[in-house]
C-alpha cells in the first residue's frame, strides 16, 4: 500500500471520547463557580428548551467589529418555570480525601404531590430536627445547597414527573447568611429573574439529540473510500498495525451517536421575557404554549425540544464589557 499523497487532520475529535450514552436526562453539574456578588444568590437554574428563532439587536461590545451596529443572531428559547425548594443539603470537607461529605439534609414540611412522582420515599418527619442540627453546626459546614424540583406541570410540555437536583448557594456572604436565605426559601419558589438578569454570561449543561447506532462516516466524519474499495466504502482505511494485535480506541468505528452530556461555555442571555409582554399567544412546534418566563440565549444549545437545560454562571473568565445587556430591536415571534 502506497504512502498518502497529502496531509490531513484526523477525522473526528477524540476530546469527547468515549462517545457513550448519557447516564440520565438530568445531568449533574460537577463544578460550581465562585461568584463575587453581594448577598446570597443561587448559582444556577433549569428550564426546558422550547425552540429557536432569531432577533436583531444593537451590538454594544466595544471590541466587536460591529460595535454600535444592528446585528442578526439566532437565539434559543428556554422556558423557565419557577423552581420549588424542597430541601436543604449541607456538606463538610474531608481534607484527607479532598472531597465533600454530606452532613445533613433537611426536607420541607410540605411538598406538592407531583414531587412524589420522583421521590417515592419522601419523608419530612426529620426535616425540622435536621434543620436544627445544621444550624447548630454551621462552623463545620462549608457548602450549602438547595434541593430543588422543576415544575413541568406549569410548562406547556404535557409532563408531570419533575427533575430533582441541587443548586449551590454562592456570593460573598457568610455561611450564616446563606443558611438564613435557604431557611426562608424552604418550601417556596425561586423565579429565574431572582438568579439571572439580561446580559449575564452562563454555561449550559444538557444532553444532545440521540441518533442511535451509526456507522463511522456519520459518527466520525471520515470520507467514503474509492468505488474500487474491497467489500465496503463506509469503513476506515485500516484498523491499525499488525503489532500490537489490537484495535486502538482512536480508530473511527461504528457506535452510539448523540445522546451525550455536553457543556457549552459563554452563552449570553440577551433578554428575559414573559408571555404577557406579547399581544398574542406564543407557541413552538413540538413543544407547545409558553406559559412562564423564558430566556433568549444567544446561539444554540444541546438537545431537542422539551429537553431539560441546566444553566450556571460561567466558570471561565469573561470581560466585564461583554456582560452588559443589549437593546433588542426585533424579535421573530
Amino acid at each position: 500500500m502506497g504512502a498518502r499523497k497529502k496531509h490531513a487532520p484526523k477525522r473526528g475529535s477524540l476530546a469527547f471520547s468515549p462517545r457513550k450514552r448519557a447516564r440520565s436526562l438530568n445531568p449533574v453539574i460537577k463544578y460550581w463557580p465562585k461568584l463575587d456578588v453581594e448577598g446570597v444568590k443561587p448559582l444556577g437554574f433549569a428550564g426546558y428548551k422550547a425552540g429557536m428563532t432569531h432577533v436583531f439587536y444593537i451590538d454594544n461590545y466595544q471590541y466587536s467589529p460591529y460595535a454600535g451596529q444592528e446585528v442578526f443572531s439566532a437565539v434559543t428559547i428556554v422556558e423557565t418555570p419557577p423552581l420549588r425548594v424542597i430541601g436543604l443539603t449541607s456538606y463538610t470537607v474531608d481534607t484527607v480525601n479532598n472531597r465533600l461529605v454530606n452532613f445533613k439534609t433537611a426536607y420541607a414540611e410540605e411538598v406538592p404531590a407531583f414531587v412524589k412522582r420522583r421521590i417515592v420515599t419522601f419523608s419530612s418527619a426529620t426535616g425540622k430536627k435536621n434543620l436544627e442540627e445544621i444550624e447548630a453546626n454551621l462552623d463545620k459546614i462549608k457548602v450549602l445547597r438547595l434541593l430543588v424540583s422543576t415544575q413541568p406541570v406549569l410548562a406547556g410540555i404535557h409532563k408531570k414527573t419533575p427533575e430533582v437536583f441541587e443548586l449551590q448557594l454562592g456570593g460573598s456572604s457568610s455561611i450564616e447568611e446563606k443558611f438564613n436565605y435557604a431557611k426562608e426559601r424552604l418550601g417556596g419558589e425561586i423565579p429565574v429573574d431572582e438568579v439571572f438578569k439580561p446580559g449575564d454570561v452562563i454555561d449550559v449543561i444538557a444532553v444532545t439529540k440521540g441518533k442511535g447506532f451509526q456507522g463511522p462516516v456519520k459518527r466520525w466524519g471520515i470520507k467514503l473510500l474509492s468505488h474500487k474499495a474491497r467489500k465496503s466504502r463506509r469503513k476506515p482505511g485500516a484498523l491499525g498495525p499488525w503489532k500490537p494485535t489490537a484495535t486502538r480506541y482512536t480508530v473511527p468505528l461504528a457506535g452510539q451517536t448523540g445522546f451525550h452530556r455536553r457543556t457549552i461555555y459563554h452563552v449570553k442571555i440577551l433578554d428575559i421575557k414573559k408571555p404577557e409582554d406579547f399581544d398574542h399567544p406564543l407557541s413552538f412546534r413540538r413543544y407547545g404554549m409558553l406559559r412562564n418566563q423564558f430566556l433568549f440565549l444567544k446561539g444554540s444549545v444541546p438537545g431537542p425540544a422539551k429537553r431539560l437545560i441546566k444553566m450556571r454562571f460561567t466558570v471561565r473568565p469573561v470581560r466585564e464589557e461583554f456582560t452588559q445587556p443589549v437593546e433588542i430591536t426585533y424579535i421573530n415571534l
